[in-house]
């Protein structure tokens, strides 16, 4: 049996690499720490440390005790949260853009669920105006979703900003743009941000266009755009590797921005939404 207390010694002299300094984290005096070192090592039956007049470094048994003594504590201080009564709990409904789903929102949970493990938390993933609708109707708590950055539409809620991207013109490497035809577009069904700003902006500039391929969500448009359909309108950071941004030479009409943003219903529960809406703006945005 591996004591709590003998492992938390243990790792703080693990990530000080030094009695002294891992006797001033824990409040202890070193013959403490040292006596703590002593009666693991006698626990495990191995050399977990060594260490001279100069330096103190870990064995590779030590090494090895280092995982298991993280492991043991995480599990310990969750289950210590859980049992006494703080763990932040409560069922969240969380509605996401599809493509933000696909890139930004896997990491955000992931970190979220370690942090607040007894939140229930239901995800949607759909486009944004059905998201909206859903919120509307009390179906969704909190959602992060793609809006104009220029009007809102009738009765939609203005949220808060994450992050403004530039809309732009993706392609596969391989497509061949004719001047003299028709551009061929991949769009959203209706109604749909980027594919009113793709029509807007083609009909701005005096451009001929025709639909190639009409979608749901956003593996459709990822799909037909792999397979040469056509082109298409999408968040600049998000284009995955494999494809590519229509090159400034062949003179595209430009699209204008999108905004990602959050928006929470009112009367939601205010501490999980805040603790996720707080998540999502502290982290970093991944770029594709």
């Amino acid at each position: 049996m591996l004591d709590p207390v003998l492992l938390r010694t243990f790792v703080a002299v693990a990530e000080t690499l030094s009695f002294t300094g891992a006797a001033a984290r824990l409040g202890l005096s070193q013959p403490t720490v040292s006596q703590h070192v002593r009666k693991l090592e006698q626990s495990a039956g191995r050399i977990l440390v060594l260490r001279d007049t100069r330096t103190v470094s870990l064995t590779d048994n030590g090494e090895a005790m280092l995982g298991f003594a993280r492991s043991i504590l995480a599990a310990q201080d969750q289950a210590a949260s859980y049992f006494t009564g703080t763990a932040m709990r409560g069922r969240l409904r969380f509605g996401s853009a599809d493509n933000l789903a696909l890139t930004q929102v896997p990491g955000i949970l992931r970190d979220f669920r370690q942090l607040h493990p007894q939140i229930t938390l239901e995800l949607t993933v759909s486009q944004s105006p059905v998201l909206l609708r859903r919120l509307q109707a009390g179906q969704l708590d909190l959602v992060f979703i793609n809006q104009d950055p220029v009007s809102l539409g009738p009765g939609e809620p203005a949220g808060q900003l994450v992050r403004r991207e530039r809309l732009v013109w993706m392609a596969h490497r391989s497509v061949v743009l004719e001047p003299d035809l028709p551009l061929p577009l991949i769009v959203y069904q209706a109604p749909s941000l980027s594919r009113s700003s793709a029509i807007r902006s083609l009909e701005e500039a005096g451009r001929t266009w025709r639909i190639t391929c009409t979608v749901k969500e956003v593996n459709g448009v990822l799909a037909a755009v792999r397979a040469g359909i056509g082109i298409a309108p999408y968040p600049q950071s998000l284009i995955p590797p494999d494809l590519a941004q229509v090159p400034a030479a062949l003179a595209m009409p430009q699209l204008g921005d999108v905004d990602f943003t959050l928006v929470s219903r009112p009367g939601a529960a205010r501490e999980p939404v805040e603790a996720l809406a707080s998540a999502i703006m502290s982290r970093p945005f991944q770029q594709n």
